[in-house]
């Protein structure tokens, strides 16, 4: 299944009402990448996204996606996605195949991703797609005849947290364009800050990356994002920037991607997030993280009207509606 590139001059209608679409653009189509997306598409996926969020605020489910059948497969731990996805599915009225420990599937007995996924698609109409390997999702694609949902392979990318992430900026904020948002972390291997960061240079925003020197966003996006004339600066303290941020993303330092633990400990806890830090923030930002935490914001900030990372979380599943619907043709 070819991976879909938006036509160029193409602009989505965001306000189309929900039914059947099946000459919509995202319809029968695998969602990979965030490249995948242009800013009109952005709108259309945002604008059915809100319809979702109003939908299940007014009658809690409904019969769109009834019939079809999602398969969440996870070769990593995962809570928020694999929970979104499945709630996803089910508000839609749709059912789900959950696969979240693959050591109990048949992968235990050495099947190839491949042979899993045409196995699968056998059953389901879309599969969900978490796998610790960069470049796993595409290698699905290459052999699925039913769209692939990529969420998240290895540090590569993670779309829809990209998606659900840019989806809260723009409702908390009220806009993109003209906001400083500043990457706090584990820059080198979290997929959700490399996913985010390529929507951003969609918009014009400054971006400003603190990490420690181990974490360092990539060099090859580095470069990528100047290519795209994004405003960047890097530091390795939060201090010089948080005056400005009207966006602060916070990751966690994600022990599973250390081979050496002794370099891990060296990283962990670099940088945690109080009230007393939010005393040099600006009164109308907001505070997020693509969870979980492991003490990175204290949970004092959790009170904190700034502390957003909780709303993000909810609409992670009006988003996943949005795309389930668009990708199955009812949106």
């Amino acid at each position: 299944m070819a991976v879909y590139r938006p036509p160029e001059g193409r602009v989505s209608n965001p306000h189309v009402p929900l039914g059947e679409r099946r000459d919509g653009p995202f319809y029968g189509k695998s969602i990979i990448s965030v490249r995948q997306f242009s800013r009109e598409d952005l709108d259309y996926v945002f604008g059915v996204a809100r319809e979702m969020r109003e939908m299940v605020s007014r009658i809690g489910s409904f019969d769109l996606l009834k019939g079809k059948i999602l398969a969440n497969l996870f070769y990593e731990p995962s809570t928020r996605t694999a929970s979104s996805f499945y709630a996803a599915m089910e508000r839609l009225g749709g059912s789900v195949i959950p696969i979240n420990e693959v050591h109990y599937s048949s992968v235990s007995k050495g099947e190839s991703l491949p042979d899993t996924i045409r196995t699968l698609e056998c059953y389901a109409d879309a599969i969900v797609l978490r796998h610790p390997q960069v470049g796993a999702a595409a290698q699905a694609v290459e052999v699925a005849k039913k769209p692939i949902i990529n969420a998240g392979d290895g540090v590569g990318e993670h779309p829809t947290q990209a998606l659900l992430d840019l989806f809260t900026v723009s409702s908390e904020l009220e806009r993109v364009d003209g906001l400083t948002i500043t990457m706090l972390g584990d820059l080198k291997f979290g997929r959700t800050v490399h996913s985010l960061a390529r929507l951003l240079a969609l918009y014009d925003v400054r971006i400003n990356f603190v990490s420690p020197d181990i974490l360092r966003m990539p060099r090859e996006l580095v470069a990528e994002l100047e290519a795209h004339e994004v405003t960047l600066t890097e530091h390795d303290r939060l201090e010089p920037v948080l005056a400005e941020t009207d966006v602060l993303y916070v990751t966690r330092v994600q022990k599973e991607r250390f081979e050496d633990p002794a370099v891990y400990e060296s990283v962990r806890g670099c940088y945690v997030i109080t009230p007393e830090t939010l005393r040099g923030a600006k009164e109308r930002m907001i505070v997020m993280h693509p969870l979980p935490r492991v003490g990175e914001i204290a949970m004092a900030v959790d009170d904190d009207p700034r502390a957003a990372y909780f709303r993000q979380m909810e609409n992670g599943m009006y988003v996943r509606m949005a795309v389930l619907a668009m990708v199955l043709g009812k949106a």
